[in-house]
């Protein structure tokens, strides 16, 4: 293990003598150069660039700037910045997410979210993403729509998330390298390179991420390797290759009983008299992904511009658990284009249309045996299943008098899949399970009341099929009476800034009504499967608030001191859901706390010196449908003390320690909902540090 430490650090050794050494010859140590107000925001998720502010839905940004300034092994606490958004992490590796939703259907993965990669989909024909396998240091920003918004990227009912994976804005010739350590065995690095060479710009990261865990059975590794290469072959007009590669594997401790995480925390699950622990099965993953795609920008007039992309995907995935070893062979192929058309630049009105389509087919081959302990052993069901989505939509988008801005889209989504069982059935031929072709819509606008202040409003359809680990769940028995799920979305809101931009206030209200909810269920065994729920009222409130309370400046003992500030109320309940003994209707929905805040503060300090400190509260939540079980609420605190500092030209360094949960609470961040046997709890750490140096070259 030493010397695999080793290995990977040499890189980033060498790059900060290099760099510190140059920059001592030059012997120049002038601070940061730091904005006197907030940069202007911009989103480019609907199809081009625009500013954040007009924007007519609710939309959140992340920036490389956020960020770097949480921990950097996780993109948990970043996300969870978002209002609406939840992101849990039952063990290291093992990323769940929901945007205005629950977390029933998402055991582990990540489901009822289309999440792109550049201008790639990341989500697969089947529905499912493999978020974890990307390393969070490697990401340059990330937007977030949220809500239904299957008009322009296909089924889903919980909403988009675009990840970038380079910065055009950056300098050009940029080197990076940073390594960070901290409790439970934390040791992760990460370099990358962007250079351009006349049109063509290279950007090359690379990370490596090993962790003990905090918990027996919770050590997770990952190796990456990522590509972003950028040709312009005219002034306008540019061809994107995309690619990464994730060799990820992770132990999975399983959840604990009530008893058994007051008795020890730490623990892994234990084993009973039928079915061994989870130290004892060696429960793990490994998941192994090459991702790549070209992206073709193109414009063939003034006024007409296309966008087209290739794609695909292989996930070779092994999963050895407390009731099967699973193991997937994944491939998966993709196509997406759209054009856009522009009308003539007017004050009086100016307008856009797009239109396009995306197809995409996953061929999933699935295998189930005996785990014995960490070995495949007899083989227990083997089944194909091919999954195909396409989608046409368009886009018609105008602005009148510079105030009033109107959007209007619809897509016609497609849906099928077709499995067959290898063993012990032996079937030759498949057998078809089509869906319904569905009509999504969204119809938004926004009004610029005065030049600071624009209040919106949207209604939108969602849509969203069940995944290949839905149909064919860990009870291995493929479930084609399974359902759709689907519902409307009405919104309003409204974003607020000052008249010199250090100020920004973004409030969202909806009420998102969902027809034959999906949701998680567990035999006696362990083993899960899915059902229709009947549907759920989600009303909601969403509340962001960001600005400098002291703008920067380079006098004094505060240099600079600005406020992040999210809130989320959600009121989540059953409509209409009962089995055949009892009545969930107006229940909480499960896993779905009411309040969750997080407060975040950055103060600037003489000396290049900095001071980044989180606070977040999360409600309890019921963890079961009959809402019997819930989790209590916590409170967290974080804190990262740092010195960035600007050497000689354009090279900086940062070296900065934290820890987070400083207040030891004891909680759960990820919990097992519906679980058989009561085992709903996955402690996270209690209080632990961290520390680590970066430089920009």
């Amino acid at each position: 293990m030493q010397g695999r430490f080793t290995k990977t650090l040499l890189p980033v050794i060498f790059l900060l003598q290099y760099s510190m050494a140059r920059s001592q010859l030059r012997g120049d140590t002038t601070s940061l150069d730091t904005n006197r107000h907030l940069n202007e925001v911009t989103v480019s998720g609907y199809l081009s660039e625009r500013p954040l502010l007009n924007i007519p839905t609710s939309v959140s940004v992340l920036s490389a700037q956020q960020l770097s300034l949480q921990p950097g092994n996780s993109l948990v606490t970043a996300l969870n910045t978002v209002p609406g958004v939840r992101m849990e992490e039952r063990s290291p590796g093992s990323y769940r997410l929901a945007i205005r939703g629950s977390l029933l259907r998402s055991p582990f993965g990540v489901r009822d979210v289309k999440i792109y990669f550049d201008e790639l989909p990341l989500t697969d024909a089947g529905g499912n993403t493999y978020l974890n396998a990307i390393d969070v240091n490697t990401i340059r920003g990330i937007e977030i729509l949220k809500g239904p918004d299957g008009s322009l990227f296909g089924a889903n009912s919980g909403g988009v998330v675009l990840i970038k994976p380079a910065d055009k804005h950056t300098d050009a010739d940029v080197i990076t390298a940073a390594v960070n350590s901290g409790s439970f065995g934390l040791i992760h690095e990460n370099v990358s390179l962007q250079n351009q060479s006349g049109n063509n710009l290279l950007h090359i990261s690379q990370a490596y991420q090993d962790y003990g865990g905090y918990r027996q059975n919770s050590g997770m590794h990952r190796n990456y390797l990522q590509l972003v290469n950028q040709f312009n072959y005219s002034p306008t007009n540019s061809v994107k290759a995309v690619a990464f590669y994730s060799d990820l594997d992770y132990q999975t401790p399983g959840g604990l009983t009530l008893t058994q995480l007051q008795a020890d925390p730490k623990a892994a699950r234990l084993g009973t008299k039928t079915i061994p622990g989870a130290t004892d099965l060696k429960a793990a993953i490994y998941s192994k992904m090459l991702f790549g795609g070209l992206v073709n920008d193109i414009h063939l007039s003034s006024r007409l511009r296309n966008v087209l992309t290739l794609s695909g995907n292989h996930v070779d995935f092994s999963n050895p658990s407390f009731t099967t070893y699973e193991q997937r062979d994944e491939n998966t192929i993709g196509l997406r284009t759209y054009f856009e058309l522009s009308g003539t630049p007017k004050k009086a009105f100016n307008w856009k249309l797009n239109l396009g389509g995306e197809w995409q087919q996953t061929n999933s081959a699935i295998g189930n045996y005996g785990n014995n302990r960490g070995a495949k052993d007899t083989t227990q069901t083997r089944d194909e299943i091919h999954t195909t989505q396409n989608f046409i939509f368009t886009r018609f988008e105008a602005h009148v008098a510079e105030k009033l801005q109107v959007e209007a889209a619809l897509s016609l989504n497609n849906y099928q899949y077709q499995f067959k069982n290898l063993y012990p059935l032996a079937q030759t031929s498949f057998i078809k399970r089509p869906f319904s072709t569905e009509l999504m819509p969204r119809l938004a606008f926004s009004y610029q009341l005065t030049n600071d202040f624009i209040w919106r409003a949207s209604l939108s359809r969602g849509y969203s099929t069940p995944t290949t680990g839905e149909v064919r769940p860990t009870d291995h028995t493929i479930n084609p009476s399974l359902q759709a799920q689907d519902g409307y979305n009405y919104e309003t809101g409204f974003r607020l800034r000052n008249k010199d931009e250090r100020f920004l206030l973004d409030a969202s209200i909806f009420y998102y009504r969902l027809n034959n909810a999906i949701v998680q269920l567990t035999h006696e065994d362990g083993t899960t499967y899915y059902t229709n729920a009947g549907g759920t009222n989600q009303p909601g409130l969403e509340l962001y608030f960001t600005g400098w309370l002291i703008q920067q400046n380079s006098t004094g003992l505060i240099r600079g001191l600005q406020l992040n500030q999210s809130y989320t109320y959600s009121q989540f309940t059953f409509r209409d859901y009962q089995d055949a003994t009892k009545n969930y209707t107006g229940n909480n929905l499960t896993g779905v706390p009411k309040q969750a805040i997080v407060t975040s503060v950055y103060l600037l300090l003489p000396k290049s010196f900095y001071l980044f400190t989180q606070y977040s509260f999360t409600d309890k939540l019921p963890l079961n449908d009959a809402n019997t079980v819930y989790a209590s609420s916590y409170h967290l605190l974080e804190a990262k003390l740092g010195w960035r500092h600007l050497l000689k030209g354009k090279t900086q360094i940062e070296i900065y320690a934290g820890a987070d949960n400083l207040l030891n609470q004891n909680y759960s961040l990820g919990n097992d909902l519906n679980a058989a046997g009561g085992r709903y709890y996955n402690p996270a750490p209690l209080r632990n540090y961290f520390g680590g140096v970066g430089l920009r070259y």
